[in-house]
């Protein structure tokens, strides 16, 4: 039997997504999924799930939900404060819901990014081989008001709970891993030094397209035949900007590809707010 839940209020920008659109680049079809895909997939971990099935994904402001059937949900990525009926929840733990249970989740203490997973997974429609919202090539480019979204009725009960200590949701690190892009070489030895040895800062360029950073790099290299990018890379403006490339970015760029982030860096560059710090750490393939 099918359930729904209720979008009673959307917070600011609230998707379903999956581990997002495989094969489908050359057509110029984002990848798109989870911007911390971690997060996702222990939330599906810890309810038996597959780990590509649907969640709901929030960004700084979370939802508020209604279950109008029974299930199991967890929450993880974004540490809050949440309240099922008005009873305060664990994160990363397994909750029962019962029918016409409502979810209140306060706003986030830190990071960016938030989840919400169901026993079975949210079964929005799937295009292109996933759930992932994603606008022009889905309906939807991000849940509103009045918005049901089916899922499976669940009254088997386990209670799966995750034994790592909460400090390890928390904690945040400067060090960013990667590897060097297709142009890299084509810095000089005082680019590539001041690239990997310098602080960069998030700024206020955030979306699910892609994140800038404050701090620019002089550049001397010209702007390259349009070529494949990924999530992850990280392009050289013309002005000396530097943006890293994140789950909703274009398949091809035109500016040079000086490095690519590791998956588990994406991850943590996602849930980096405006201000906070990163450094660049190559690793050795």
């Amino acid at each position: 039997m099918m359930g729904l839940v209720k979008i009673i209020k959307p917070g600011v920008f609230t998707t379903v997504q999956d581990e997002g659109r495989f094969g489908f680049s050359k057509y110029g079809v984002p990848k798109s999924g989870a911007m911390d895909l971690e997060s996702l997939r222990f939330a599906n971990l810890l309810l038996g799930n597959d780990k590509n099935c649907a969640c709901i994904e929030w960004t700084f402001q979370p939802p508020v939900l209604q279950f109008y059937e029974a299930t199991s949900i967890v929450l993880t990525g974004a540490p809050v404060d949440a309240f099922l009926n008005g009873e305060k929840i664990k994160m990363y733990h397994q909750t029962k819901v019962g029918k016409n249970d409502i979810l209140v989740i306060n706003f986030c203490k830190n990071k960016v990014y938030g989840y919400i997973g169901i026993k079975d997974g949210f079964r929005s429609l799937i295009v292109l081989g996933s759930r992932s919202y994603y606008g022009g090539i889905t309906a939807k480019k991000k849940l509103s008001i009045g918005d049901e979204i089916a899922y499976e009725k669940q009254e088997y009960f386990k209670g799966n709970f995750s034994g790592i200590s909460s400090s390890f949701f928390t904690e945040t690190t400067k060090v960013v891993e990667v590897y060097p892009g297709p142009e890299f070489e084509l810095l000089s030895i005082e680019q590539k030094r001041v690239l990997m040895d310098s602080v960069f800062t998030i700024s206020n360029s955030i979306n699910r397209m892609a994140i800038q950073l404050e701090e620019k790099l002089k550049n001397s290299i010209f702007s390259i035949i349009t070529s494949p990018v990924l999530p992850g890379t990280v392009q050289l403006t013309p002005s000396g900007n530097l943006i890293v490339l994140m789950r909703d970015c274009q398949t091809t760029g035109g500016y040079p590809r000086v490095l690519q982030v590791t998956e588990n860096a994406i991850n943590q560059i996602a849930q980096k707010r405006m201000g906070e710090k990163l450094n660049f750490v190559l690793v050795s393939f």
